[in-house]
């Protein structure tokens, strides 16, 4: 027979996985001898079982649970739904990650209409005990039968108005009697029964509720956002209720040792007198600092510090505990380690190396990787934001804080940036042609698109605020307004976007740098002593790499050509020979942009002094440069000496019903050789000209995008070596240089083999290889994907968390086979799953060289590849 249940005394730290992190807890503080409410831990694995059952508890848990409920009545003292001396029970989830306020609790569970009358005389204090009982009535009614907590919340708030009192501790015994009489009105109205009255159907309907609750919506987002496995479960806590809503001498709080949002050592917390827990969460009444315990209840406190101190000691973490002050009786409900900022978790990470309470690897393996993007992007004033109205919330693009006024064109974005504007630009979705009023906004808000869309991709590479695929909005761009959230908001209002949370504020809400300290670089040097994985960046431009070598970047594993074609200066150029109808002409145009070209990338490697920087050849199709507003066609027409119909029957021409899978990559070089050509010169003469006039050895490395043939690779890149001989020859150099592939077609990765004969290295571009492998758009997927995670048929976004069974096993087939044919193949990756902390791991454990990700997110690669190395250091 399995063991389902388990008392507090049978368990310890070391079950986490299967009494969940509360429930291990207080094993572990029961084995400590502390002043613990006893009871039982029903574990995750009868979480799984009551889904795999159809969602009921099967007979021999429910024996086991009842079982340890006469075991607790023992230890209390008291009987389980006796009228005279009842034992009332608290039932609470406990999942093995902390997920804090994801999930339900019910309190004072196992009164009734008889036992509270008992329970009153018992205690000698009906107020309480029927306060009591009107609680356990809603959050029973509220966890268990879903019924909205506003019903309640309107009979309670009447009675406090009838009396003319403002909390709910100023009403008499008599009062809450009638407050109940009319909640089970309530209940019966809605529910169509009577409240239920039998304790054992009480407690095994509130089981039955926290094994929901792991599947409840928030819950749901909660894991996704923190890599939660939904097989995990939650494990449900029983234990025996203590009191802090007894009077003047009763009380109950939450602290922390030590201040969760700065790291500063001492306790930080709040306490209300006369109170349950919800209380002190709700708002309703201004809690009390914990430090005013030591005046109120001296030998409290004293004993409260006493044990603090003795928790932070044991598990060697900040932690987070609640406490219940039961006639001035003191008594821990829970600790756990507490969540923290991330320049909190830097301090007390650095704060216990010193203190000789932890190693430099364990302050490397206990901060979330994630967390780091607090650090580098800009934030809300707190109490500003506190005040601000949410319009809506989508997708959390790109981390930072940002305000502006609204713009709905990337040229207008720019122009009132240049004037001197915040801007905000909010697009159906972005383009390539709308990189300049990116660069020129405070944040980017679009209607389409996923976290890996346009906007999100190029947004985080310049560490711009990103709130994406916000269905929600009605864009109206004739009359330059949109409406959300019940508001029409025009071109010139503001906007306040938070693209760590994907929330957007109506009005322009202030903001702070984020600051890096110290401890910032005392962590990122310890990791990188632990770390075996190299990280570069995906860089276009000079400002973005010198960003990327500020924040540790080794490299430079992406830099898009295409993006340097927008510039006023070079559109003409590139549209020019995009629409040339010869050879000729083509070339004559692309001979225009070499200068360009030869410039973007001197500027590059002068700032990367030497590091590895990987060119990607031109990519994304050729109609994404072509002009679509009416002047832009007449000066190019004018330009071009053609008629403006011409240059729209031309445009129309290159349409194509799906770009990403149509005329791009090198499947441009193999129609228009010229284009290889020319950028084969701009990278090899200004490799060149820069080793000569640095004194640096940079070793060109070319990547050839979209390749799915060796034929096909081998045809472009004998025009790359070709030139690059021609201007080695030209230049009397004998510089070295490095041709490669992005293998982002699955065709690729199945012939890598074959491909690696005519390859240097492999770039995995995973954005391109996730979608060609799932069969759908990342800027559409947005669309369908929330009902694949409510069903659970996917867990993660596979674009924010790369897919390790599906694309990640063909990146590990092409690196195997790749390496079978040239054995010093290098391999990176070059997706933005790049920053992502498990799919760094992943990229860890199968052997790859490097990663690279948008600057602002190197520190996160750093971190995760450390915590990669030391835990396949630790399974050996």
């Amino acid at each position: 027979m399995n063991k389902w249940v388990y008392l507090f005394k049978e368990g310890s730290a070391e079950m986490k996985n299967l009494l969940g992190g509360k429930g291990s807890n207080l094993a572990e503080m029961t084995n400590l001898g502390l002043p613990i409410p006893q009871g039982f831990t029903v574990t995750t694995e009868a979480c799984t079982d009551y889904y795999k059952s159809g969602k009921e508890i099967t007979e021999e848990i429910q024996a086991q649970i009842f079982d340890s409920l006469k075991t607790l009545e023992e230890q209390q003292g008291k009987k389980f739904g006796d009228t005279e001396n009842p034992l009332l029970v608290s039932v609470r989830s406990g999942a093995r990650a902390s997920m804090p306020g994801m999930m339900d609790t019910i309190l004072n569970l196992g009164l009734n209409d008889i036992s509270v009358e008992g329970f009153a005389k018992r205690t000698g204090n009906a107020r309480f005990a029927y306060d009591s009982y009107r609680r356990f009535i809603q959050m029973f009614s509220d966890v268990v039968m879903e019924m909205s907590k506003t019903f309640f919340e309107g009979i309670l708030t009447e009675a406090k108005d009838s009396k003319g009192v403002k909390f709910d501790t100023d009403l008499t015994a008599d009062d809450l009697k009638a407050v109940i009489v009319r909640y089970k009105a309530i209940y019966k109205e809605k529910m169509g029964e009577e409240f239920p009255q039998e304790p054992t159907v009480q407690l095994m309907e509130a089981v039955k509720a926290v094994f929901r609750s792991w599947d409840n919506p928030r819950a749901i987002v909660y894991r996704r956002m923190n890599d939660i496995p939904g097989d995990w479960g939650t494990a449900v806590n029983v234990q025996a209720m203590v009191f802090g809503n007894m009077g003047n001498t009763s009380g109950t709080g939450v602290a922390f040792t030590r201040n969760p949002s700065t790291g500063e050592k001492g306790i930080y917390g709040e306490y209300l007198i006369n109170a349950q827990g919800e209380d002190v969460v709700a708002g309703i009444r201004t809690p009390q600092p914990i430090t005013k315990l030591a005046a109120d209840m001296p030998k409290v406190f004293e004993r409260f510090m006493e044990i603090a101190n003795k928790l932070e000691a044991h598990y060697a973490d900040m932690q987070d505990m609640e406490f219940t002050i039961e006639d001035e009786t003191l008594y821990f409900l829970q600790t756990r380690n507490g969540k923290r900022t991330a320049p909190a978790a830097l301090q007390i990470a650095c704060d216990l190396v010193d203190e000789g309470k932890i190693t430099p690897e364990e302050a490397v393996k206990r901060i979330d990787a994630k967390s780091l993007d607090q650090l580098l992007h800009p934030i809300f004033v707190p109490q500003a934001l506190k005040d601000g109205k949410v319009l809506g919330q989508a997708l959390p693009a790109s981390p930072g804080a940002a305000s502006g006024k609204v713009y709905f064109t990337a040229d207008e974005a720019k122009k009132h940036n240049d004037d001197g504007e915040r801007v905000i630009l909010v697009r159906l979705e972005t383009s390539p042609e709308d990189i300049e009023g990116m660069h020129a906004a405070e944040g980017i808000l679009t209607v389409r698109g996923g976290m890996t869309s346009h906007a999100a991709v190029v947004a985080r590479g310049m560490g711009t605020a990103c709130v994406s695929g916000c269905g929600e909005i009605r864009i109206d761009e004739q009359a330059k307004v949109f409406e959300l959230g019940g508001e029409t908001i025009s071109e010139g209002d503001y906007i306040s976007l938070d693209g760590s949370t994907g929330k957007i504020y109506l009005g322009d809400i202030s903001t702070e740098e984020a600051v890096i300290g110290g401890n910032f670089e005392r962590i990122m040097g310890w990791a990188d002593g632990y770390r075996t994985l190299k990280v570069r960046a995906n860089a276009d431009t000079p400002a973005d790499a010198a960003n990327a070598v500020k924040l540790g970047a080794q490299g430079i594993g992406l830099c898009r050509t295409e993006h340097m074609f927008f510039e006023p200066d070079r559109i003409p150029k590139i549209r020019r020979m995009i629409l040339s109808t010869s050879q000729e002409a083509r070339e004559e145009a692309l001979n225009e942009l070499i200068p360009f070209q030869k410039a973007d990338f001197k500027g590059i490697y002068e700032v990367m002094e030497g590091r590895p920087v990987t060119i990607r050849f031109l990519d994304p199709p050729l109609h994404e440069f072509l002009p679509t507003d009416e002047k832009d066609i007449a000066d190019l027409a004018a330009d071009m000496g053609l008629s403006i119909e011409q240059i729209k029957d031309a445009c129309t021409s290159l349409h194509e019903f799906n770009p990403m899978m149509g005329h791009r990559g090198c499947r441009l070089a193999v129609t228009y050789p010229e284009i290889a050509r020319m950028q084969t010169r701009a990278v090899m003469e200004a490799a060149i000209e820069i080793n000569d006039e640095k004194g640096f050895n940079i070793i060109p490395e070319i990547m050839i995008p979209l390749v799915c043939e060796k034929k096909e690779l081998k045809y472009v890149k004998d025009i790359v070596v070709e030139t690059a001989e021609k201007v080695k020859k030209e230049k009397n150099s004998d510089i070295k240089y490095m041709i490669g592939t992005m293998i982002e077609i699955p065709r690729a990765a199945l012939l890598a083999n074959e491909i690696a004969e005519e390859a240097e290295f492999f770039s995995f571009g995973t954005n391109d290889l996730t979608q060609m492998t799932f069969g759908f758009s990342r800027d559409d997927a947005g669309k369908f994907l929330d009902a694949y995670y409510k069903t659970k048929i996917f867990e993660s976004d596979p674009f924010a968390r790369l897919d390790q069974s599906g694309v990640g096993q063909l990146v590990e087939m092409a690196a195997k086979k790749g390496r079978s044919v040239r054995p010093n193949l290098k391999l990176g990756i070059c997706g933005e799953h790049g920053g992502d902390p498990a799919s760094v791991e992943f990229c860890h454990k199968i052997g790859l060289n490097y990663v690279s990700c948008s600057p602002f997110r190197v520190p996160i690669a750093r971190l995760a590849a450390a915590q990669a190395a030391l835990k396949e250091n630790t399974s050996k």
